[in-house]
Order: C-alpha cells, then sequence, then structure tokens
C-alpha cells in the first residue's frame, strides 16, 4: 500500500506560477511511475505530466514548455512546478503512483488561476 498526499495548490492570477508536491509514503520512485493527472468541474480527469520509474518524462501538448514535473528520492516527493498559468489551467491536481495492474491516489489539491 502506498499513501500519497498532495499540496502546493491555491489561487493564483494568470501568469503566475506554483509548484505542487506530492508526498509519498515510502521509496517508491525506483519502481514505480508517477504522473500527475487534473480534473476540471464538467471535464474528464486528464494527463497533465508524468515520469517513469527510469527517469523518462512527458507531458501534455497543452502543458509543455510550461510545467515540468521532477522528483526528490530522498524525501519520495514528486513535484510539478507550473508556470505561465492560464485560467484553462484551474482544476483539481491529482497524483498517481503505479506499477503493472496497481495504482494509488492523491486526494488532490485545488490549483485556481483568476484575476
Amino acid at each position: 500500500q502506498v499513501q500519497l498526499v498532495e499540496s502546493g495548490g491555491g489561487l493564483v492570477q494568470p501568469g503566475g506560477s506554483l509548484r505542487l508536491s506530492c508526498a509519498a509514503s515510502r521509496n517508491i520512485f525506483s519502481i514505480y511511475d508517477m504522473t500527475w493527472y487534473r480534473q476540471a468541474p464538467g471535464k474528464e480527469r486528464e494527463l497533465v505530466a508524468g515520469t517513469t520509474n527510469t527517469g523518462s518524462t512527458y507531458y501534455a501538448d497543452s502543458v509543455k514548455g510550461r510545467f515540468t514535473i521532477s522528483r526528490e528520492n530522498a524525501k519520495n516527493t514528486v513535484y510539478l512546478q507550473m508556470n505561465s498559468l492560464k485560467r484553462e489551467d484551474t482544476a483539481t491536481y491529482y497524483c498517481k503512483a503505479s506499477i503493472g495492474r496497481y495504482e494509488y491516489w492523491g486526494q488532490g489539491t485545488q490549483v485556481t488561476v483568476s484575476s
């Protein structure tokens, strides 16, 4: 079992930045893929960015060049640095850890981009 806790969400103006954190209950990054998703009201959950257990990263087209996923193994934490935020980035952001058919989700953190 893996517990994930997201933090770092909040209210930010368009063009601003936020850094989300996802802390895992144990050291899993060497074997689990870590992914950030988001879900806006009335919309389906969508993939934002991910990092594999080997360190490869990938991004949704909508966030390429603005968001960066990284991890700090010593702290069992994966980050999502979000720059140049747009109103359409407003959503609840979720962290997922996965390996094979197993996956674990955090509770989510709200990001609101508004002036």
